[in-house]
């Protein structure tokens, strides 16, 4: 469903757990930026009139989630701010062709959402905090949405077949991306 070419890598959430106010603060701003995505390509791609309500309504979801996100942080003392982000999404959208960069920066953002969706889960099962763990339990649906719309509005640009074999490909990009070594912990790291 996820379309994922490789799961996390064992250790990540014991990293994850051991390093949790950064992992928030990190999630805090993937929620802002993954908002601030959707609405770039609304921006960018005014003759894209299929994309406007799908990523507003998407931006606005992301929005609730940032802001979610920050109640947390408040709950619990930290201190949300700036943080060195992950080379993770950079990384990934290196793999846009320019001739397709439409296309394939959907498919880069349904992998993101897949992955956030993948990481958000495994935290739900492993944190012993149960109104955190609950939280994390509540977003997958989300995520596994956002996947899901940015994958059916990659269908508007190319027949599904060519769609699914690029996502394929941008998956084990995507998996490779995750297998390098990042001196940081990150809920994309």
């Amino acid at each position: 469903m996820l379309n994922l070419a490789a799961p996390t890598r064992d250790g990540w959430v014991d990293e994850a757990l051991a390093h949790l106010d950064t992992v928030l603060i990190d999630h805090a701003h993937c929620e802002k930026k993954a908002a601030s995505t959707a609405l770039g390509l609304i921006f960018r791609h005014p003759e894209a009139t299929w994309l406007v309500r799908p990523l507003s309504e998407l931006a606005r979801e992301e929005l609730v989630h940032f802001e979610q996100v920050l109640d947390v942080l408040e709950r619990r003392g930290i201190a949300f701010g700036a943080l060195v982000a992950s080379p993770y999404a950079r990384r990934l959208r290196e793999a846009c062709r320019p001739e397709r960069k439409l296309l394939d920066t959907l498919l880069c953002c349904a992998l993101i959402e897949a992955r956030s969706c993948e990481r958000m889960k495994l935290l739900a099962e492993a944190l012993p905090d149960a109104e955190l763990a609950s939280f994390y339990g509540d977003l997958l649906a989300s995520e596994a949405r956002h996947h899901t719309t940015y994958v059916d509005l990659a269908e508007h640009l190319a027949p599904r077949a060519e769609v699914r074999t690029r996502l394929a490909e941008l998956a084990r990009h995507e998996a490779a991306v995750l297998a390098e070594p990042v001196e940081m912990v990150r809920l994309h790291t």
